[in-house]
């Protein structure tokens, strides 16, 4: 039998290999593709993909681009790792181990540029449940809203909070008042007219859980609650969450974010501020945040504190320094008043305390550095004294002097209570809006300018923060002498709160915010500025943005990928000029691995 003759093969063993390879490398991208489409792992290996190009800084433009040209897709914004559920950007504890422990300077505001933040929405935590609603809040919480138990297992033996069943309960004790915040205030009641009308805004310094500023509330005292993110992790959450004003904030290296004279009551009870370190430049900005004729009082060290000895004398050496009246000394509790004028600065005194230069302003506090001169009351234009300000609640209406000091400010003041009056009985009557019901409790106004929205608000269930811009005029002043509490902010930076703490935000202008004064041309991204309102409002919470009609199209557009439900309004019939109003709900929805 002949044999088969057969062509010699046209390519080699080599090359067979590699056709071999190239085969099988395909068949593997059919396989994976169906991997992918049909099964759990795709999702899995689709979110974590997406989560890495969240967190690339290299895709921040591109993503926050797609965002506003409404050609993202998905068509929504991806959510955040879990972990991330309590996530202050510029307060990041995974930040502190990198920055100098000197004077405090790594518990302050340090914030990473935009480039550096993930285009993300902060998932909330499992279990988490629509806020238990005022006042009921002040007493109870949902505990998975805040699952941490660092401060119950610390300090739950001295009254701040428990651990029962389903909720956070206080029992409105603290580390110097364990009998109750009410029976201490009672106490101070013999030395401090809280009860006259005479002191509106107050000051609580290491506030715990702000069951001071929460006991304060039904006495007419609108209390702004402080304190850092520290080991504890959860203060001012817990004060949020309970419906109490509050915000995060250090004494370190800056001034805190309020105009000179702002509070007629400053607090610390056990605060652990070292007012006579440093010169006594911690003492100096309390004093230049309290106002003349207000009231100082610590609690706890090192007021007759055992071996504190020499502290306490220095305490009360820089109170004489700044002659500052002595009230009283009631156990480890002391009672200062402020006074009035300016009469004996400056004298000698060891920590070498001079006025400060009159070219300086001291209402100037965005990154602001602490100086270590005295702010003399005859430094600050308007009479802004305690008894020179109207009491409450006749100070909320009528114009104060400090609004005098801008052009045309007293009728700017008058038109714009007026305006608010009008806009919210439009906002409840047409719009539909939940405020004055039990569901809205803290408020925030991204663009304050004399408070006139709070101020509208007044006979409501509420508390507003009043944020006026860092670069706009500093009208922050005005706000606080009528009786108001509020910080300034610039929101081309994320707000010094934590996730989920406010009920309705409310902005004006919100373009203007993210733009260069005069000039127009953008400083920061609209959809890295909704993204952070995002994340600071609660489930279910309300924002409304009034802004021009080409503003409120494009705010649409990024409102549905930040998977907020919207509707856009005319605005109220007697408003002049070319608005449109746009209410949008925070949908509550829940990381995939989540359980109800």
């Amino acid at each position: 039998m002949g044999h088969l003759n057969l062509p010699p093969s046209k390519r080699s063993p080599r090359q067979w290999r590699l056709l071999d390879l190239v085969t099988a490398f395909l068949f593997g991208i059919v396989i994976l593709f169906f991997l992918l489409v049909l099964t759990p792992l795709g999702d899995s290996l689709a979110a974590s993909g997406r989560l890495s190009l969240l967190l690339s800084s290299h895709d921040h433009a591109r993503l926050v681009l797609a965002v506003e040209s409404g050609k993202f897709h998905p068509h929504r914004i991806e959510s955040c790792p879990a972990d991330y559920v309590d996530h202050i950007p510029c307060e990041d504890l995974r930040r502190y181990s990198q920055l100098s422990r000197d004077v405090n300077f790594y518990r302050e505001r340090h914030c990473p540029l935009p480039e550096e933040s993930p285009v993300c929405l902060i998932p909330p935590p499992d279990g988490y449940k629509i806020p238990v609603q005022w006042p009921e809040s002040l007493d109870k919480i949902w505990h998975n809203n805040m699952p941490h138990n660092e401060i119950p297992d610390r300090k739950g033996h001295q009254g701040w909070v428990k651990a029962e069943g389903p909720y956070f309960l206080f029992p409105d004790g603290g580390t110097m008042f364990p009998d109750g915040a009410g029976h201490y205030i009672e106490k101070l009641k013999q030395y401090i007219p809280i009860t006259s009308g005479t002191l509106r805004t107050a000051l609580d310094m290491g506030c715990g859980v702000a069951s001071f500023g929460g006991s304060l509330l039904a006495e007419g005292i609108l209390t702004m609650s402080l304190a850092p993110r520290d080991s504890h992790r959860s203060q001012i959450y817990f004060a949020l969450e309970r419906g109490v004003p509050a915000f995060v904030a250090m004494l370190g290296t800056l001034r805190l974010p309020f105009p000179a004279f702002s509070f007629d009551f400053i607090h610390c009870s056990r605060c652990l501020i070292p007012f006579t370190a440093y010169n006594a430049t911690y003492f100096i900005e309390v004093d230049r945040l309290l106002r003349p004729g207000g009231y100082l009082v610590i609690s706890g060290p090192p007021v007759q504190w055992p071996k504190q000895d020499k502290e306490w004398a220095d305490l009360q050496a820089v109170a004489r320094a700044l002659c500052y009246d002595l009230i009283a000394v009631d156990g480890n509790t002391v009672i200062w008043k402020k006074p009035a004028g300016d009469s004996c600065l400056p004298n000698q005194n060891e920590f070498g305390l001079e006025l400060c230069d009159k070219s300086d302003d001291p209402s100037s506090a965005w990154y602001f550095k602490l100086k270590k001169c005295v702010t003399g009351a005859s430094s600050v234009q308007g009479d802004s004294a305690i008894g020179a300000i109207t009491k409450w609640p006749e100070r909320l209406t009528n114009a104060p002097a400090r609004a005098a000091l801008l052009k045309n400010g007293i009728n700017l003041f008058v038109a714009d209570t007026r305006r608010w009056e009008r806009r919210i009985a439009y906002y409840k009557t047409s719009l539909n809006l939940k405020l004055g019901t039990s569901a809205v409790r803290n408020v925030m106004d991204m663009n304050a300018l004399f408070g006139g929205f709070a101020a509208a608000l007044s006979s409501d269930p509420v508390w507003v923060m009043n944020v006026v811009p860092a670069r706009k005029p500093l009208t922050l002043d005005v706000i606080y002498d009528r009786g108001l509490v509020g910080v300034y902010h610039d929101w081309c930076e994320p707000f010094s709160t934590y996730p989920r703490t406010y009920d309705f935000i409310h902005v004006s202008g919100i373009e203007l915010l993210t733009k260069y004064a005069g000039s127009g041309k953008s400083r920061c991204s609209l959809v890295d500025l909704m993204v952070e309102m995002d994340r600071i409002l609660r489930p279910e919470g309300t924002v409304v943005i009034r802004d021009s009609p080409e503003a409120i199209d494009r705010i649409d557009r990024i409102a549905h990928a930040v998977r907020w439900s919207t509707s856009i309004h005319g605005q109220e019939p007697e408003s002049h000029g070319r608005e449109k109003i746009l209410v949008a709900t925070k949908t509550f929805w829940r990381l995939p691995s989540s359980s109800e």
